[in-house]
């Protein structure tokens, strides 16, 4: 089975169309995108769909889209954190539906795959939510090591259309090849991971991964195109097994 997942409510304004071919979400909390009134629209498109909802809580640093590093205090961390997480929350319970997962976006998300200190003191932040929520990390990483020590439920995710180096970070995006947008290598990039738990990393080598989720980033160029093969894909696939 192909769970897909997006990072949604980043201001492209294309979840209608991704929603119906996707499983879960998760929606931008106003720090690195997103306003009160998008969470609503977006909230109120994924329960209509039955689209599990995640909170994507960031640096905060709209300028930036939250792709570039910040020094906060530990203090700062986690009180930016829990405040973007409990306004999502706050927004999907008043529609009658309830926060699924947790998914750190962008360089707060690959800043905790690797620095154990920054780990824990996000796992702090979402302390909170520990019992009643989800948390979307990357195999091999500080969050999944610091997570499953504290007791916390996990997802393994994967990006479907970014590349990845040996170390199993991501390739820059001031990269030519850190983006993937050929379906056909998407759809390849994804099967490697399910059938062989193995990955082809920008060098060419394979390495160990897991992902039970799959990321489409929404702003990916053709993110709609991507979904809708990967999910016929899904279809057939399944089919055959």
């Amino acid at each position: 089975m192909i769970a897909i997942n997006c990072d949604v409510g980043e201001g492209v304004y294309n979840e209608e169309l991704l929603m119906p071919y996707i499983q879960s979400c998760n929606i931008a909390c106003g720090a690195h995108a997103g306003s009160k009134d998008i969470i609503n629209e977006v909230v109120a498109l994924a329960i209509k769909n039955k689209v599990k909802i995640g909170a994507h809580p960031s640096y905060p640093d709209k300028e930036n889209f939250g792709r570039k590093t910040m020094l906060l205090s530990e203090f700062d961390l986690i009180n930016t954190i829990r405040s973007q997480v409990n306004l999502l929350k706050q927004e999907v319970e008043l529609q009658g539906g309830k926060v699924h997962h947790i998914k750190p976006h962008g360089a707060l998300y690959n800043d905790i795959a690797k620095n154990k200190k920054l780990a824990n003191q996000f796992l702090t932040a979402i302390s909170p939510y520990k019992n009643d929520i989800v948390l979307y990390v990357p195999y091999a990483s500080e969050i999944e090591t610091c997570a499953l020590e504290q007791g916390f439920n996990i997802v393994y995710e994967v990006f479907a259309d970014r590349n990845y180096n040996d170390d199993l970070s991501l390739v820059s995006r001031t990269k030519k090849d850190a983006v993937l947008t050929s379906l056909p290598a998407i759809i390849k990039h994804v099967l490697e991971v399910i059938n062989t738990n193995k990955i082809t990393t920008i060098s060419g080598e394979k390495h160990t991964i897991k992902g039970a989720t799959f990321c489409v980033h929404s702003d990916t160029e053709n993110a709609v195109d991507i979904v809708k093969g990967i999910s016929k894909f899904k279809e057939d696939f399944t089919k055959s097994e």
